[in-house]
C-alpha cells in the first residue's frame, strides 16, 4: 500500500526519506511544497528530480479533498462541501473577519456528523459517521487556501449550485476555528496530530487558532496540557443544569459545576480570554435571571460571550429565535457587569453556513 505523506509528521518524513535512501532534506522539501506551496502531485515538486518523483509515485500519494460544491453568500461567507475518500461529505466554511479586507476565518470539520446531539444544531441530527483523521483536517485548510488563491480551482462539474460569484482581490486565511461538524474532543488525538501540522508545518500562530467544544471535560484538561496557547470556546448556551441538561445531553456527563471548574483551571497568558458560545432560544434560556446566573457563573475566569440568537432554519420543536429586545436587554446585562458580550451576526445564512447549519445535504446527480 502507497503512503499518503499528508499522514507523516515531519519526523516521520525524515525517517521516510532515509528508509528510501534520501537525503533528509529531501523532507523539507517536501513539506515546504505539501504545507505551504500547496502541491496536489509530485509532479508539481519541480525542483525534485523528475527520477525522484517517479520514484515517489511509486511507493506514495498525497491525499487532496474533493471539491462537490462551493456556495457564496451575499455577505461574502463561503461554503466548501468536500468528499473524503470513502465517500464521506464534510462542510468547511470561510468567513469575512473584522479586522480588514480580505482577512478571513475558516471553520473546519473534525468529525462526519456529530454524537453530541445538541437540540439547536442540525449537524448533531445526522448522528455520527465517523472521525476524521489528521489529515483529512489539515486537507480543509490546505484545499480552502488553494481555492482563494488568486488563481482559484474551478467548482467541479458535478457541483448542483453554480458559484455566484468570486470575491476579488487577494483572500487571507487568518484565523482557524474548530466549530464546524463534529466534537472536537471527542477525537481528540486526531485533533492533536492536526493542531501540530497547522502550527508546525503550515505556520499559523497557536493565538490564531480556537478550538470550541460543547463541554468535554477531559478534553479541555488535556488541551490545556498538549496544546497550550491554542483558543478554547465552549458552547454554553445555559445557565442551570435542568436547561442545559434538556438543549445539552453532552451535560448529564460534564455537568456545569464540572465544566466551569475545568474553565477556571485553564491557563491563559495574560491577553487571553475563554470564548463562552451562547445560542439565545427564546423562552428558554433568554430570561434577567439567565443573564444574572451567567454572571455569577463565569465570575473570575477571563471570558467573552458571543450571544447567538438561534437561526431560524435550525427551528425544532419548542425551539425558536427570540425577539431582538430581548437579546439587546439580556446582553445589556451583561454590559452593565463589565462583562464583554457580542451579539454576533450569522453569516451565510443564505446557504445554510450560519452558525449550527451545517448539514451535507448535497445529492450527486
Amino acid at each position: 500500500m502507497k503512503t499518503n505523506l499528508k499522514q507523516l509528521s515531519a519526523q516521520e518524513l525524515f525517517m521516510f526519506m532515509e528508509r528510501i535512501g534520501q537525503k533528509k532534506f529531501r523532507a523539507n522539501q517536501i513539506v515546504a511544497w505539501i504545507y505551504k506551496k500547496l502541491a496536489t502531485s509530485f509532479d508539481d515538486m519541480t525542483d525534485l528530480s523528475r527520477v525522484f518523483r517517479d520514484e515517489l509515485k511509486g511507493i506514495a500519494v498525497i491525499s487532496n479533498l474533493t471539491l462537490l460544491q462551493r456556495l457564496v453568500s451575499k455577505d461574502g461567507t463561503q461554503k466548501y462541501l468536500f468528499e473524503l475518500e470513502d465517500g464521506q461529505t464534510i462542510e468547511s466554511v470561510l468567513i469575512p473577519n473584522n479586522r480588514g479586507e480580505g482577512r478571513f476565518t475558516l471553520c473546519i470539520s473534525s468529525q462526519v456528523g456529530c454524537a453530541v446531539g445538541c437540540k439547536f444544531c442540525m449537524t448533531g441530527r445526522l448522528g455520527l459517521k465517523r472521525n476524521l483523521k489528521a489529515y483529512e483536517i489539515v486537507d480543509q485548510v490546505i484545499a480552502v487556501k488553494r481555492l482563494i488563491a488568486p488563481k482559484p480551482v474551478p467548482c467541479t462539474p458535478s457541483s448542483s449550485r453554480a458559484l455566484k460569484k468570486e470575491v476579488p482581490g487577494k483572500l487571507e486565511i487568518t484565523n482557524i476555528v474548530f466549530m464546524g461538524m463534529g466534537e472536537p474532543f471527542n477525537n481528540f488525538q486526531e485533533v492533536s496530530q492536526a493542531l501540530s501540522k497547522l502550527t508546525d508545518l503550515m505556520g499559523f500562530s497557536r493565538r490564531s487558532i480556537t478550538v470550541s467544544t460543547a463541554g468535554i471535560v477531559p478534553g479541555i484538561q488535556k488541551l490545556a496540557v498538549n496544546k497550550p496557547l491554542v483558543n478554547l470556546a465552549i458552547s454554553l448556551n445555559a445557565t442551570t443544569d435542568d436547561v442545559r441538561n434538556r438543549i445539552m445531553p453532552i451535560n448529564k456527563k460534564y455537568p456545569l459545576k464540572e465544566l466551569i471548574r475545568a474553565c477556571r483551571n485553564f491557563p491563559l497568558p495574560p491577553t487571553r480570554r475563554i470564548t463562552f458560545e451562547y445560542v439565545v432560544l427564546d423562552g428558554i434560556n433568554d430570561s434577567a435571571d439567565d443573564a444574572r446566573r451567567l454572571i455569577t457563573l463565569l465570575a473570575g475566569i477571563k471570558s467573552k460571550v458571543n450571544l447567538i440568537p438561534l437561526n431560524p432554519l435550525n427551528t425544532a420543536g419548542e425551539l425558536r429565535p427570540p425577539p431582538e429586545s430581548r437579546v439587546l436587554a439580556f446582553q445589556n446585562i451583561l454590559k452593565k457587569a463589565g462583562m464583554i458580550a457580542v451579539i454576533r451576526k450569522s453569516m451565510g445564512a443564505d446557504i445554510s453556513a450560519a452558525c449550527g447549519q451545517l448539514k451535507a445535504a448535497y445529492k450527486s446527480g
